[in-house]
């Protein structure tokens, strides 16, 4: 009789151990699967997706747009690589700076201020005091602006202790290019206001910017004489998926009256040659959107034209919505 009684509860013991490990690791697997859930409970498994962000200065807003849809569908973004502007607007959004706080630094111009602190005309006209001071044995490096204040302006943005680029809450990459090497570098680490600095310094207007170290330094320009929309190089980081962003004008003829502006015939040739680098990137993107920008200038410190860039980048992207669409779904 006893012996009944023993194995009777030792078998409830056993049942008992059995429905609490089973009900441990229902737990455990919902646990891991909640990550990739929906609140719907449909398992949700994305391909990476990667932002090329082009080159363009002040039409950079429109990248602004471009990131606000995304964000407003909920289009996760995995990977960001950018040049000049792109690298500018990416490395910031990136760190976790806001929408909203992008959008403020064009409409109210603080960005393209500190860009050029000192505005171009007075800039020029000090040229013969720079001068002097090399006749003197003062060493500079070739250009109008250094570029530190610029540097200064974007890391107040970011908390100190998050400010370099392996702390970054999407995994970025700023395009230059390396006088030193004479190649395009993709730099991943490094703090950010520096290394956006580099990416956006354009020859002769600013200063390249000194990276790495003595042993071993990079002297850095604007990554857009080279490879300016960087689709090639966010796959590289580890997109599946490349949306690529394009801030180049429109194609277009034009009228022999328009080059007697000054800066007509350079800015006409400088779109030559970034469509040029472009095309091959271009033909390598999943989705390419191209607001419409050809109003704004490359300086303009307008917030009317921001403002309208923003738009622009806006309705562009909602334009390849229904191809991003499908993209995602795949």
């Amino acid at each position: 009789m006893q012996s009944r009684v023993l194995s009777h509860l030792i078998y409830r013991s056993v049942l008992a151990l059995y429905i609490a490990l089973c009900l441990i690791s229902a737990s455990v697997t919902n646990s891991a699967q909640a990550a990739d859930t929906t609140h719907s409970g449909t398992v949700v498994k994305h391909p990476k997706i990667g932002l090329a962000l082009g080159g363009g200065g002040a039409r950079g807003a429109a990248h602004v747009g471009v990131l606000h849809i995304l964000e407003q569908h909920g289009v996760p973004i995995d990977y960001i690589a950018g040049t000049n502007v792109g690298a500018v607007v990416g490395g910031l959004y990136s760190a976790g700076v806001s929408i909203s706080s992008l959008k403020e630094m064009f409409t109210r111009g603080t960005l393209m201020r500190a860009y050029l602190n000192v505005p171009l005309k007075l800039r020029l006209m000090g040229i013969p005091l720079v001068s002097t001071s090399r006749l003197l044995g003062h060493k500079s490096f070739d250009g109008l602006y250094r570029g530190e204040k610029f540097k200064s302006f974007l890391n107040k943005y970011v908390p100190e202790s998050e400010r370099d680029l392996e702390d970054l809450k999407i995994p970025f990459g700023a395009v230059t290019y390396d006088l030193i090497e004479g190649e395009v570098k993709v730099l991943r680490k490094g703090n950010l206001g520096a290394v956006l600095q580099a990416s956006s310094a354009i020859p002769v207007l600013r200063k390249p910017v000194k990276l790495g170290t003595d042993a071993d330094p990079l002297l850095c320009i604007d990554g857009g004489v080279a490879v300016n929309i960087p689709v090639k190089e966010v796959r590289e980081m580890g997109a599946d998926i490349v949306i690529a962003v394009d801030l180049n004008d429109n194609a277009r003829g034009s009228k022999l009256e328009e080059y007697y502006k000054p800066g007509s015939v350079s800015h006409r040739v400088i779109q030559a040659h970034l469509r040029s680098i472009d095309r091959g990137q271009l033909d390598n993107a999943d989705i390419v959107i191209k607001p419409n920008v050809d109003h704004m200038g490359l300086m303009s410190r307008q917030p009317e034209l921001a403002k309208r860039a923003i738009v622009e980048g806006e309705t562009a992207t909602m334009e390849r919505w229904e191809q991003i669409s499908k993209l995602l779904q795949k």
